[in-house]
């Protein structure tokens, strides 16, 4: 057994017993009605219940925001980790901004694209790491929006031990053609779709 599948279930087993530890001192009635019911919103739940508000909506939207959930996810891993397993410092580079690139900036733009390249929702990605606008691989299908993210916004500060994070913009594609176009990235904040 790995030490992975050792601390998962050490952090189930800290969340039964948290569980049932609040359940034990609940004071009256309706305290206990509450935690016996108590049910958290994940993220992905919250997305899909909003989805089912809209009969008309594709699922395009959605499944964007879950990838750019789980390519959060994997890059909040690695940031974490990041000690560990010798991904802090630069990289050797420096981004179009001439800000020097860090390692976990490397990882974080990978993470980024790669989550979100595939699902065909998407018809073009600009990452703050490149000076370009990112094409959606011929193998996969093109959509309809296009997404803007700086992967780990703040990187910089990672040695200092201040807040990072990973943002975003979503745009709905309003050029002609499968390929997203500049133009598409270039709209107004009012024209967003999404952003995080």
């Amino acid at each position: 057994m790995s030490r992975a599948d050792l601390r998962r279930i050490v952090r189930g087993q800290e969340r039964r017993v948290g569980r049932s530890f609040a359940l034990l001192h609940a004071r009256t009635p309706s305290q206990m009605e509450r935690m016996s019911t108590f049910a958290p919103i994940t993220l992905s739940r919250f997305i899909l219940e909003q989805e089912r508000l809209y009969p008309e909506a594709s699922g395009a939207f959605t499944t964007i925001l879950l990838d750019v959930a789980l390519a959060a996810k994997v890059i909040s891993r690695e940031v974490n980790r990041a000690g560990i397993t010798e991904i802090l410092g630069d990289a050797g580079e420096e981004n179009v901004h001439g800000e020097t690139v860090q390692k976990l900036d490397v990882f974080a733009d990978r993470a980024m694209f790669k989550a979100l390249d595939h699902s065909g929702t998407l018809a073009a990605m600009g990452s703050e790491e490149h000076e370009e606008l990112l094409s959606i691989p011929e193998k996969f299908p093109k959509g309809e929006y296009v997404i803007l993210y700086d992967p780990l916004d703040g990187s910089s500060n990672i040695d200092v031990n201040v807040s990072i994070g990973t943002i975003f913009s979503v745009h709905r594609k309003i050029s002609d053609g499968r390929k997203g176009r500049l133009a598409d990235a270039l709209q107004r904040g009012s024209r967003q779709v999404a952003a995080g």
